[in-house]
């Protein structure tokens, strides 16, 4: 019982840690209509704010995801949850593109080292068996945290302007990330071992106080770690550009309202947090041992997906509002295998305490299109209209699916070679 109470809290709390962390990323998506008319910032422009985001968050998490390896996830988490509160805290009160983009990078670097910090301590906690539907249903804090940062970003918008909708997220982002330094705690802080896992390494002392670091040209020489980056590439690219483009879509192409175009784009987040809760369980169930080709599967079918709601876009509220719940469900459902799961499994194969590091160099690969997504789309848009950017995300979705069936196909090889020591 002392271990699954301790196991709770940990979820608990890494899971509101993470989820708090798009609190101070999703309302750019909701101001850019206040941005374009208030500030007359382009469409160009706009994307380059999102890039002034996810350029740092791509950069930093993959060259230095370590730091939860090297200085411990706690201290990295909080951290990473304090700087991003405060660098936020002011946005509002300015208006050039050059303050708003300095401030954007600054949060982007600091949330950088958020994902592999939760992944390295929830990963600790749980062995092999559980480690899909629980990275599964821990991965709904990335989606949930969608919807309640889109949600109290149109409220703050709707009552008070959209220069007041940094604050208060930004004074939460600062608790929780005192109650992480007061409350987050490794097994090895508790001398406890987890049974069941593949090795020791995260419970043992000589693990606790053995800090190792790995280069990027290291990381990218294991197996199927390009695939798995890849694949994120082309996932984080889709996922983002609806992220940060659909109220705008809805808004511009569609006609819906401002607050209504708001609400209702999150009918994505809301699908992923229930695709992110059931996948890893459904994967676990019907693909046990074939991780890899499960999530291909799933990349494939949220392609399609894509194609049905470019189809049906001009048919309504209920089509739009439907097949967004299913293609969120789809592509983020994959999001905490390829990058939280998958990853501890890889660093357990090896038997060393590298977690933190895989997961962030996947994750921040991924995130390596989000850099590129603002600009591309905001000159799409210009140049094509909005039915540009739809094109572009189903191809990189289906490229995607290819990427994974190519990882899971170097995992079926080195099964074969090593059928002993293989197991993601």
């Amino acid at each position: 019982m002392k271990v699954r109470h301790h196991q709770a809290c940990v979820f608990a709390l890494t899971w509101m840690a993470y989820a708090g962390t798009y609190l101070l990323r999703k309302p750019l998506a909701v101001v850019k209509m206040d941005l374009s008319s208030e500030l007359k910032m382009t469409r160009t422009q706009l994307g380059w704010l999102d890039t002034a985001m996810f350029l740092p968050y791509a950069f930093v998490q993959m060259v230095f995801g370590s730091s939860a390896d090297k200085y411990g996830a706690r201290r990295t988490l909080a951290c990473c949850l304090m700087i991003s509160g405060i660098s936020m805290a002011s946005f509002g009160m300015w208006r050039s593109f050059y303050i708003f983009a300095l401030f954007l990078f600054i949060n982007g670097a600091a949330q950088s080292q958020a994902w592999p910090s939760c992944v390295k301590v929830l990963g600790s906690w749980f062995n092999n068996r559980q480690r899909n539907a629980v990275f599964g249903l821990w991965g709904t804090c990335t989606f949930a945290g969608g919807v309640m940062g889109t949600a109290l970003a149109v409220h703050l918008q709707t009552y008070y302007g959209w220069r007041d909708v940094f604050l208060i997220p930004s004074l939460l982002l600062l608790c929780m990330g005192l109650l992480v330094v007061l409350f987050l705690h490794t097994p090895a802080d508790y001398e406890i071992v987890i049974q069941g896992k593949d090795s020791d390494l995260v419970s043992s002392s000589k693990a606790a106080s053995e800090h190792v670091t790995m280069s990027f040209i290291q990381l990218w020489s294991f197996p199927m770690l390009k695939e798995l980056a890849v694949s994120m590439f082309c996932v984080k690219i889709v996922r983002y550009c609806v992220f940060m483009w659909l109220p705008m879509y809805l808004y511009e192409q569609l006609h819906y309202g401002k607050g209504e175009s708001g609400m209702l784009s999150t009918s994505f987040e809301i699908g992923g947090v229930a695709g992110s809760a059931a996948l890893g369980y459904l994967i676990q169930r019907f693909f046990d041992g074939q991780t890899l080709k499960g999530s291909a599967l799933v990349i494939l079918a949220s392609t399609l997906s894509l194609v049905c709601f470019l189809i049906t876009a001009s048919w309504g509220a209920f089509f739009n509002i439907s097949l967004m719940m299913i293609t969120g469900a789809l592509n983020c459902g994959v999001d905490p295998i390829l990058t939280g799961s998958v990853p501890a499994e890889l660093a357990e194969r090896e038997g060393r305490d590298i977690q933190a590091s895989i997961s962030g160099f996947i994750n921040g690969f991924g995130s390596l299109g989000t850099v590129v997504m603002g600009p591309v789309v905001g000159v799409l848009t210009e140049l094509f209209g909005w039915s540009g950017m739809l094109y572009m995300i189903i191809v990189l979705s289906l490229l995607g699916s290819l990427s994974t069936f190519r990882g899971y196909s170097i995992w079926r090889r080195l099964q074969e070679e090593n059928p002993q020591e293989v197991k993601a």
